[in-house]
């Protein structure tokens, strides 16, 4: 197998995404593709200069270096916005690597990321949202199962929940109250409400679940004991949405969405949105009201005698 990184570089990168798991509560997901990104780049870097790249090489990375791989990574295929994402994460990468090792990362950081307009939020109707709920308990013939699933589904959609965090609660999240505290991205915590129905549904599956509630247990478990993987939610609602005929953008986290876009569709404050979401950015909590602009448009010319 041809190097193409020195076991220094190599170390410097595993301390990085260490760090950044320890520290900054990264996910595992990004930690993986973080990885993948910059070996990529330091791959590329070792067929571009025909030799492996070391903390010394990696320091002296120059502007038409990266304009070099911005154009391999067109070359690949792959939109802009992925490797718009490549990118971000080389630079993420350099910025800590040049303030350790004390070199000038300009080359890097002043590479232009590709062009991209930003996919809007797909939320569900209200209508289907209910539905959704509905009908995920009918997928498994087990009925505490599709009791789980539908408590899951509920969480998402009454808390505005990421599916991770939803499975991320334990037994010493039961019994609930009128609110959860809930760690999200970053280890940041907020404090969410918590529905009567939200509270309905997970007391109806851990009344007949086989699993005792255990303080240091996931709360929702997989059919042997363990904790619940989201896969097994997806395909749950997967199954529901094609019986349902909903598009294929009503996965899980669509739930998230659509509860975040029907807060503000009622007259919802969008910083209060944007606490309840757990976002660390209000840009990132605006993309909602370009949603509700889009659906009132379609309500408009859909309903105005004047409208086409």
């Amino acid at each position: 197998m041809t190097l193409i990184i020195t076991p220094a570089a190599r170390d410097a990168l595993e301390t990085w995404l260490e760090q950044a798991r320890a520290l900054k509560g990264t996910s595992e997901n990004t930690i993986t593709a973080y990885r993948a990104d910059v070996v990529e780049f330091i791959a590329f870097l070792t067929a571009h200069h025909a030799e492996p790249q070391g903390l010394s090489p990696l320091a002296k990375v120059t502007t038409p270096d990266m304009r070099a791989f911005m154009a391999h990574l067109r070359g690949t295929g792959i939109g802009p916005r992925s490797a718009a994402r490549k990118l971000s994460a080389v630079k993420t990468f350099y910025r800590w690597l040049a303030e350790r090792e004390g070199f000038e990362p300009t080359a890097v950081l002043l590479a232009r990321a590709p062009k991209f307009q930003k996919k809007l939020p797909r939320p569900l109707e209200i209508k289907d949202a209910r539905a959704m709920i509905d009908t995920v308990s009918l997928q498994s013939q087990k009925a505490w199962v599709g009791a789980r699933d539908a408590a899951v589904v509920t969480l998402l959609y009454g808390c505005g929940l990421r599916i991770s965090e939803a499975l991320g609660l334990t037994g010493r999240d039961w019994p609930m109250g009128d609110s959860l505290r809930i760690v999200g991205k970053g280890n940041k915590e907020r404090i969410v409400p918590v529905l009567p129905v939200a509270r309905r549904a997970v007391a109806a599956y851990l009344e007949i679940a086989p699993w005792a509630v255990e303080p240091d247990k996931p709360l929702f478990r997989g059919v042997k004991g363990g904790a619940l993987n989201p896969r097994i939610v997806q395909k749950a609602t997967e199954r529901t949405r094609m019986q349902l005929g909903l598009p294929a953008s009503a996965t899980p986290h669509a739930m998230r969405h659509s509860f975040a876009t029907h807060l503000l569709s009622a007259g919802g404050d969008l910083r209060e949105i944007q606490e309840l979401l757990g976002h660390a950015s209000l840009s990132t909590t605006q993309a909602y009201t370009a949603v509700d602009q889009v659906h009132l448009m379609k309500v408009y010319e859909a309903t105005h005698p004047k409208a086409g």
